[in-house]
């Protein structure tokens, strides 16, 4: 059956409103994100090590980080999410403690520099998420018309 076109799947009709919804929603994420990244570089950090220090300290239930939970946080590779602790570490924003209880697993935490910088930056973040949140609301309110 390789060359026959499969029928193509019923989908409910997407409206102009639908779009233009949508495309509203991308514009304020990247909006947001252009936001992160200029914050991200003003602190002296990448927007991959702020994303980093972020992930590790809002973990759900404050729980200990490995380099494996950082990489699926991250969506990167495993490999990719040891360099970037290697960067974070070298630039003294990471530490490395080795798991009481498994011995093989290392546990990543921030360091006060760390913290304090992170503080900082959320509390920027946190301000401009007030101020596109309205818009957000009314995007997602749209939807449920």
């Amino acid at each position: 059956m390789s060359g026959m076109t499969q029928p193509k799947k019923s989908r409910p009709a997407i409206k102009q409103a639908d779009y233009q919804r949508l495309s509203e929603f991308r514009y304020l994420i990247r909006r947001f994100l252009e936001f992160s990244q200029l914050q991200a570089e003003d602190a002296g950090l990448t927007p991959r090590q702020h994303q980093a220090l972020l992930a590790i300290k809002g973990y759900p239930d404050g729980g200990p980080v490995t380099v494996g939970d950082l990489a699926e946080r991250l969506r990167i590779r495993h490999h990719s999410a040891v360099e970037l602790v290697n960067r974070l570490s070298e630039a003294g924003l990471v530490a490395r403690d080795q798991d009481r209880d498994d011995h093989r697993r290392v546990l990543l935490r921030l360091t006060e520099h760390a913290e304090d910088c992170l503080a900082e930056l959320s509390a920027a973040h946190l301000d401009e998420l007030s101020r596109i949140e309205p818009m957000l609301r009314r995007l997602l309110d749209q939807g449920r018309e």
